[in-house]
């Protein structure tokens, strides 16, 4: 028998990248998310779709059922872990999942506050292996999270101050969590996963600007503020209070280090923010 690769989260920025990766190698793919017909239309038909709902515990046996290893990551929206995850994570230990590559945070071991970091701790006593990719923040938050303020108020609006972030691309984390999941000596072991450089905002900015043509402002609100305005633009408060906390640690310095992890586990260098914005102008425009 063939165990298929779970990838869950697949129809996000990660988890469809893993997917695409996964395909390419000739790996038998489940692909997981709550929205079956979407699955549909964004794989070709030789992955195999599922619904899967952590508040549903009635798609936990056709998701897990027959797999070994698997992609995992925490929906954004999800804040109780306890609740919410681990009864998923309890199904996937007793249907027999022996591996777990995790999307994870860098520098969780001083941002105990965030959701990531009970994911680590419940997968570190659990009996499955596990894989933590522990990134810096994803270039393509730039077209998701913050596409409209880019594209309509020609502004990037973070609280992060002067500091510097190693912004990492997502399809970086998709190749680097297929060989994990695919290839031998990745168990029990914590990568940080970062990009060649780390930009101010402002650097980044300027580089929007000049791959756009026109002018976008970095405006560096406060965090109030920030929280705030996100409240005010519909964004869940869970959310948008998660989203504060991960940008005060940035504030700090939480994500300024480079390592040189993907390109050890690639054997390429990581695809740089200039080529990640001219790749996706038309998320701007």
């Amino acid at each position: 028998m063939t165990h298929p690769m779970l990838v869950t989260g697949a129809l996000g920025n990660v988890g469809a990248e893993v997917v695409r990766c996964l395909v390419n190698m000739g790996i038998p793919v489940r692909a997981a998310d709550i929205n079956i017909q979407a699955l549909k239309d964004r794989f070709p038909s030789d992955v195999e779709v599922v619904e899967f709902d952590y508040s549903k515990p009635g798609t936990y046996k056709s998701t897990f059922d027959g797999v070994k290893s698997m992609f995992l990551m925490r929906p954004p929206q999800i804040t109780d872990i306890k609740r919410l995850m681990v009864p998923a994570l309890d199904a996937a230990q007793a249907a027999g999942v022996k591996h777990v590559t995790f999307l994870s945070l860098i520098g969780i071991e001083s941002a105990k506050f965030v959701p990531h970091y009970k994911v680590e701790q419940y997968l570190e006593k659990s009996s499955m292996t596990w894989t933590f990719l522990r990134c810096s923040f994803f270039m393509q938050n730039l077209n998701t999270t913050h596409r409209l303020e880019i594209k309509n108020r020609d502004e990037v609006f973070v609280p992060v101050g002067k500091a510097r972030t190693s912004f990492i691309d997502v399809r970086d984390i998709g190749a680097v969590a297929a060989v994990t999941l695919t290839q031998p000596g990745h168990a029990r072991q914590a990568y940080d996963l970062t990009g060649s450089e780390a930009l101010d905002y402002w650097q980044a900015a300027d580089i929007l600007s000049d791959v756009l043509g026109r002018k976008i402002t970095y405006r560096n609100p406060s965090l109030i503020n920030f929280f705030v305005t996100h409240l005010r633009r519909g964004t869940p408060f869970m959310f948008a209070l998660v989203m504060t906390g991960l940008y005060l640690s940035t504030r700090n310095g939480m994500a300024e280090p480079v390592t040189g992890e993907v390109e050890r586990l690639l054997g390429r260098l990581p695809i740089p923010f200039r080529q990640y914005a001219i790749d996706y102008r038309s998320s701007w425009e």
